[in-house]
């Protein structure tokens, strides 16, 4: 037959300390070099997306001046 012998198991902890055990091992940026890089990644978005939308107007009629032929 199988042994039932009791096997020692790691106590159970709480899993918000091991989330806070784990938040705390995070190497957060500093506030300054995220304000600039989220400013960076913003200003690029809305660049982009004008890109986009401006180009896209030309081809739409572009488009429609090809279809009115």
């Amino acid at each position: 037959m199988a042994d039932n012998a009791k096997t020692d198991k790691a106590p159970k902890t709480s899993w918000f300390e091991g989330l806070k055990s784990e938040f705390g091992k995070i190497a957060w940026p500093a506030k300054e070099p995220l304000a600039k890089q989220t400013a960076a990644v913003v200003a690029v978005s809305v660049a982009v997306g004008l890109i986009i939308t401006i180009l896209d107007t030309f081809i739409q009629y572009g488009i429609d001046f090809l279809v009115k032929l």
